[in-house]
């Protein structure tokens, strides 16, 4: 059984004892503390909180426990049902509520579910604000309303609409384009969410041949649900034997998209960022975002248009706050994810279909085609275990100190720049391990490059311990 509280939530698997698992009790107090955080930043006003929810089998029970607890401390809530987590965002905002909770545990297996807490801006709780959440999280703290004032409920189901209709309206989608590029898409929605949003999305942007796969949202996964290249064979096979122009997948909640090309080779997820990016700079130059264990190919296609791209510490609340802070045009993470300030600040699957298939249409290539204009690189993605008692912090600060005479970046662990190549280090916060993220122009120098840091880590403990 695992239980994680964060910042930016909780979450767990199903089943087990309170306290070490995602039970009733543990979901209950924090939906409870977040709630009388709301209370606390806004006092004396009537309180509604949007909720929705990916389509696991847990969902219901889980939603229901929110609901309860929400209510009792005289909170409205407003429930959107089946919901991406891209479109509860944008409803925090549509509906003028204080704060939002996604239900989804993201590309988990179904046994895992989660809260994802949000702002009044439906973007994801500051560092401040979730960690008061933990600490308001005791049952001391709670005061719950009485039988007058207790919070009420509420449906709507027009969310989804909304969101669509939102795209369809962005200068920089082109359904004109799309239409006329008679595209054959393939689906591969892993029986959550997606398999509402983007049938409806491909029929509102035009595309007539749609053939979809696993998009039933009743929860029971087909596949391992994070969408990457080696779960998503079956999808490669299918655009290949319908001649397809291209495939997409996405995780359970929609906030990551990957791409397949026509061939049935994947696009690439760091890439998915990349190509949009590259065509939005056409149109509205500014600066770009992602995280530091994102590809380098952000940085060559920005500064090819004469922008300046931005890196931040991993995280979307990161990203987000960075790309406020030097109002980039758009930005996200490497893992699918695309964040476009135009329509609101999150990760989203939705937008980075309309904004692909516009690029595509409008560049007359073939999805692999398109793929060759950009900046080669491979990453490679390792870990090492540590012991349990090592002081993960002077190892960290030995490696820092062994590179000192190459560019360095310790915003978020530390990251090592050899000209096109680098390496990210980052220790986990749960165990006793440090990640390692390299990159370079073959998949053979990246690996070379992690395991030379492993090496040196090695050596180092080595020098800890004697």
């Amino acid at each position: 059984m695992t239980l994680i509280k964060s910042i930016s939530g909780i979450r767990g698997t199903l089943g087990g004892k309170a306290g070490e698992s995602l039970s009733s009790v543990d979901i209950l107090n924090i939906s409870l503390g977040y709630g009388t955080l709301l209370k606390r930043k806004f006092p004396n006003e009537n309180l509604k909180v949007a909720i929705g929810r990916d389509a696991r089998i847990s969902g219901p029970l889980v939603s229901n426990i929110i609901t309860s607890g929400l209510i009792s401390l005289g909170i409205d809530v407003i429930d959107g049902g089946l919901a991406t987590t891209p479109t509860v965002e944008m409803a925090v905002c549509e509906t003028k509520a204080h704060g939002g909770i996604i239900i989804t545990a993201s590309h988990n297996p179904k046994n895992w579910n989660a809260l994802k807490l949000l702002n009044e801006k439906g973007e994801f709780l500051s560092k401040a604000d979730g960690e008061e959440v933990l600490k308001l999280s005791e049952p001391s703290n709670f005061d719950f309303a009485t039988v007058d004032k207790l919070g009420k409920y509420y449906q709507d189901n027009a969310w989804l609409k909304s969101h669509i209709k939102k795209i369809m309206e962005l200068p920089l989608v082109d359904t004109k384009a799309i239409k006329n590029a008679n595209f054959t898409v393939v689906i591969d929605c892993v029986n959550s969410v997606g398999g509402i949003a983007f049938p409806a999305l491909l029929k509102s942007l035009g595309v007539k041949n749609v053939i979809e796969l696993y998009c039933e949202p009743n929860g029971i996964f087909p596949h391992n649900p994070e969408p990457l290249a080696e779960h998503l064979t079956e999808l490669s096979s299918e655009v290949v034997r319908h001649k397809a122009h291209l495939g997409f997948a996405t995780d359970p909640d929609v906030d990551r998209l990957a791409i397949v090309c026509e061939d049935g080779d994947m696009f690439g997820e760091e890439y998915t960022l990349v190509s949009i990016a590259d065509y939005i700079l056409k149109n509205t130059p500014g600066g770009t975002v992602s995280n530091l264990s994102s590809t380098y190919a952000l940085k060559d296609v920005t500064e090819k248009h004469n922008c300046k791209y931005y890196a931040s510490a991993v995280g979307e609340v990161n990203v987000v706050e960075k790309m406020k802070a030097i109002d980039a045009v758009i930005g996200g993470e490497g893992n699918g994810g695309v964040i476009y300030p135009d329509l609101h600040y999150g990760r989203d699957a939705l937008v980075g279909i309309a904004l692909f298939l516009t690029h595509l249409a409008k560049s007359g290539k073939t999805c692999k085609a398109l793929k060759k204009t950009y900046p080669e690189y491979h990453m490679s993605k390792n870990k090492i275990e540590l012991p349990s008692d090592l002081n993960i912090d002077n190892v960290m600060k030995k490696i820092a100190l062994q590179y000192k005479n190459y560019e360095i970046n310790m915003e978020d662990g530390i990251k090592i720049i050899f000209d096109k190549e680098w390496v990210h280090l980052r220790k986990s916060n749960t165990e006793p391990i440090i990640r390692i993220y390299s990159e370079s122009n073959s998949m053979v120098k990246a690996e070379h490059l992690a395991d030379k840091l492993k090496a040196d880590i090695k050596e180092i403990i080595r020098g800890e311990q004697d």
